[in-house]
């Protein structure tokens, strides 16, 4: 021990680190437990962009018929904007229920979130891009209102969060925590020229 070495740190010295399993220390299976979870809430949101795209385009039957289903002449966007009882955007909203544009940008927007989370790429892009649908989502269902135009209840479960801003949340918190490094092509794609050129790409 040295002069101005405390017993109190001379002895820290010889307290080993806490480990974990095989010897690995505690904090690094925690931070690999937590890349796993988060990975896994990526794929799990992939799925439900991919689902919702498919859903939309093939009628399967669950939130679309397949007689309304795009590739049957049906529109994604007809039935959930066109029936809008509430809202002080309820009249913006229905004039777009089912123009081909609003259609293939909402189609278009789902199936490229869902690839680009499913393969953990593109998440800077997917997280600003999905935010935005989310959004306009949200706004169409304006959970604020207890009573539609007619006066029945809407059946809003909470006057301002909904699964939209929710789901918003998490999506931005999956780019910001670099969820395509698990299980994903995350790493590849940062080393791409044209990203390593964009960032914004990542």
């Amino acid at each position: 021990m040295s002069i101005k070495e405390t017993p109190r740190a001379a002895a820290a010295k010889h307290i080993p680190a806490q480990q974990g399993k095989a010897g690995v220390p505690a904090a690094t299976t925690s931070a690999s437990i937590a890349s796993r979870l988060v990975a896994v809430t990526r794929i799990g949101m992939g799925l439900l962009f991919g689902w919702a795209f498919l859903d939309k385009l093939f009628g399967f039957g669950y939130a679309t018929s397949s007689v309304g289903a795009w590739v049957n002449g049906g529109s994604p966007t007809k039935g959930f904007l066109g029936g809008l009882k509430h809202g002080p955007f309820k009249s913006m909203f229905t004039s777009w229920a089912g123009d081909a544009w609003a259609d293939w940008l909402f189609m278009l927007g789902l199936a490229g979130i869902s690839v680009a989370l499913l393969f953990g790429i593109g998440l800077r892009i997917a997280a600003v891009s999905g935010t935005l649908l989310l959004l306009l989502m949200w706004a169409a269902a304006w959970p604020l209102d207890r009573h539609t135009s007619t006066g029945e209840l809407t059946r809003s479960t909470n006057p301002i969060l909904d699964d939209h801003l929710i789901y918003a949340v998490v999506l931005l918190a999956l780019a910001a925590l670099y969820a395509g490094n698990t299980w994903g092509f995350g790493k590849r794609w940062a080393r791409l020229n044209i990203v390593r050129d964009n960032r914004w790409l990542i």
